[in-house]
């Protein structure tokens, strides 16, 4: 049986708070939305910033047909000791794992181990939705964006951006908000697919997620007031009416298939 290593990118006490608010962490969302495409894999979890084997974890990397490591609330450019246990372990993933599918979280911790450079969007952010990704001539012809339409909304929560791409990168897709939604690059031996947004996570936990996280919304000005929340959460709410499962986790599945 093939073995994925999934990497959880919050903090032990984020997740603690997700799990007392009846919450799903984001592992939890990931490994849900895997076990609807297929019960073939053999699913592993590390967190890098609190586990203490992971020196035992980096010994037996070599043994992953594939990585994938999901979000988090962390910004990359904050220098902590829990971001720098992060970076380090990615850049021993890169030099041992194949196949990588960073999202979100994972694409800036990846993007930066390879030379590239993330920084707080200036055009704004994604708050529980992306509008409008539209899949470039590269993105049409790459197997992430299979079956996929060339343009769609997607769940999203990022307030940063990847702003510098690493070298030999391909871009595949972008928004008004982010020029990087979805790039391909490699990096020591890992071929990595990186989206900055969340095809695995459901518009109900987005909805969710926005309220429980009202206070910390409302403080750092992504939303003016509880009337502009109600309105925000009211418009992701149509639109997890006319979406479809399958197109919103196409290139998580696409991904699965190149493991499979």
């Amino acid at each position: 049986m093939k073995k994925i290593l999934l990497v959880e990118g919050n903090l032990r006490e984020e997740n603690q708070s997700f799990t007392d608010g009846g919450i799903k962490t984001h592992t939890e969302s990931l490994k849900d939305s895997i076990s609807f495409f297929t019960n073939k894999l053999e699913l592993d979890v590390v967190n890098p910033s609190s586990d203490k084997n992971l020196s035992e974890v980096i010994e037996d990397l070599t043994k992953y047909d594939g990585m994938i490591w999901g979000g988090s609330s962390l910004n990359i450019y904050n220098d902590t000791v829990e971001i720098r246990r992060q970076l380090d372990f990615m850049r021993e993933c890169q030099k041992k794992i194949k196949n990588i599918l960073a999202i979100c979280w994972g694409l800036q911790v990846a993007v930066t181990v390879a030379g590239g450079i993330v920084k707080k969007c200036n055009k704004g952010a994604h708050r529980g939705i992306a509008h409008n990704v539209k899949i470039n001539k590269n993105g049409l012809s790459h197997p992430l964006y299979k079956n996929k339409n060339e343009i769609f909304n997607t769940p999203a929560f990022n307030f940063d951006e990847v702003a510098t791409l690493p070298n030999n990168s391909t871009l595949l897709s972008s928004n008004e908000i982010n020029n990087v939604m979805g790039i391909n690059f490699k990096c020591g031996v890992s071929d990595i697919w990186g989206i900055q947004y969340h095809p695995e996570i459901t518009y109900d936990k987005m909805i969710t997620l926005i309220h429980f996280r009202k206070d910390r919304l409302l403080n750092n000005k992504a939303f003016i007031d509880e009337d502009e929340i109600n309105s925000h959460v009211k418009m992701i709410a149509d639109e997890n009416k006319i979406t479809h499962k399958n197109n919103r986790m196409k290139e998580l599945e696409n991904w699965l298939n190149k493991i499979i």
